[in-house]
């Protein structure tokens, strides 16, 4: 399929607002779908669509050729039933209007394993996407990390605010951190890729690291003291919200489904990426500049 018409659902937010930058730069025809078009100020064409209006996707998706689902409910204390809800109006959209491939950023996280409602959620809503038939390309990742990105914002602000960081055991859990530019190359990457049809890709940064690594890394790169590190034997994911909400801007509902995730371990351990999508992906330092680079070129400050 050569430069197809793509419609990028969740535009203005972190991971869309990027992609859809990337696919015009490469002149390719964008439909950046928002609930609130006029507002809209960035590249492409602005559409109206909400994923929890089935009647207003039919006019957002017709003429398209791919369709990249980016939207989620993770501020909901029911996001997993507002989330399959809203993944079976676009399956169905996309199958009434001919839609040749939906792409989806999902989580990742192995088969048959306890899963977070969080990550069971993401892997809901990949097989919803494709009950209508629409072959789906889903790109599992872990933690992305850039600025704007919540999981970030969660280290940046943690790292820069606490003289000490009282922490529970899942932050020895490994995972396996990804770029938001390699996210964006990968997503892009396989829009109109016919062998990615159907297929389920694991994205991933070339290290493990435990979320304690993490945080001294971002440290080290934000240039602010070291946090001294107090570990604590249980600090269940409600108790672990709260204590976010006192020192971050992250909201508790929020804060608890992602926590809820973080004691399970997410490494990739298949590459076929590479096959479809080639390219070394970014270290976790660099992106950690990048971040901040993006956050200092905004006149705001560490």
């Amino acid at each position: 399929m050569d430069q197809p018409d793509v419609l990028v659902t969740g535009a203005t937010g972190f991971v869309g607002r990027r992609l859809v930058r990337k696919l015009v730069d490469d002149g390719v025809g964008v439909r950046a779908m928002t609930r609130r078009p006029e507002r809209y100020q960035g590249p492409g064409t602005a559409v109206a669509g909400d994923v929890g209006d089935p009647d207003s996707l039919a006019a957002a998706v017709r003429g398209v050729d791919v369709a990249v689902y980016l939207v989620h409910s993770l501020d909901h204390d029911d996001f997993e039933e507002r989330d399959a809800q809203a993944a079976r109006n676009f399956a169905r959209a996309a199958a009434e209007a001919g839609v040749r491939q939906i792409v989806y950023l999902g989580g990742l996280g192995a088969d048959g394993e306890h899963l977070s409602p969080h990550l069971r959620s993401r892997r809901e809503v990949e097989g919803l996407l494709g009950s209508t038939g629409v072959p789906v390309t889903t790109l599992r990742a872990a933690i992305v990390v850039g600025h704007g990105g919540i999981s970030w914002e969660l280290t940046r602000q943690l790292v820069k605010n606490l003289p000490a960081m009282v922490v529970p055991r899942w932050t020895s859990t490994r995972t396996q951190p990804i770029a938001l530019d390699d996210v964006v190359r990968y997503l892009a990457g396989v829009i109109g890729q016919e062998e990615a049809f159907g297929a389920t890709y694991e994205i991933g940064g070339p290290e493990v690291l435990t979320y304690l690594d993490m945080l001294r890394i971002a440290s080290e790169e934000a240039a602010v003291k070291p946090v001294p590190i107090i570990r604590v034997p249980v600090l269940t994911p409600r108790l672990s919200s709260y204590w976010l909400a006192l020192v971050t801007d992250v909201d508790v509902v929020t804060g608890r489904n992602l926590i809820e995730s973080m004691g399970t371990e997410v490494v990739v351990t298949d590459t076929r990426i590479r096959d479809v999508v080639p390219g070394e992906p970014l270290p976790y330092a660099e992106a950690v500049r990048r971040a901040l680079a993006e956050r200092l070129a905004e006149g705001r400050d560490i």
